[in-house]
């Protein structure tokens, strides 16, 4: 499956944005459906994710500010930012995970000015 992210950009801190990531197929059946982040110089941190069944897990960092979601009939898991802070700025990847898949898309850009 192939995915493409888009949403990203520039916001000013405490503003929201609300990421897109639409796979080429159906994602009812993936186990696991992430976003991804990586800023400069920093390693690839597991920001968000959700199950097929709909339970989701967030990094500490984002708790309370950041809601993932999926729409299987749309094939597309978003994420919803809320409170921006100038840390959360990086490219946010897609991934779509499972026993037989690891797809990844090629980002997205987000910068978030203090």
């Amino acid at each position: 499956v192939q995915l493409v992210e888009s949403g990203g950009g520039l916001v000013q801190a405490g503003g929201s944005l609300r990421l897109s990531c639409v796979a080429s197929g159906s994602i009812f059946s993936v186990a696991s459906m992430r976003w991804y982040r990586q800023a400069p110089g920093n390693q690839r941190e597991l920001v968000a994710a959700i199950t097929s069944g709909g339970t989701t897990n967030y990094a500490d960092s984002v708790k309370g500010r950041f809601t993932i979601s999926r729409d299987n009939a749309k094939n597309t898991v978003y994420l919803q930012m809320s409170s921006l802070k100038a840390e959360d700025t990086a490219v946010y990847l897609c991934n779509a995970r499972d026993l037989s898949l690891n797809s990844w898309g090629q980002g997205t850009q987000v910068t978030v000015s203090s």
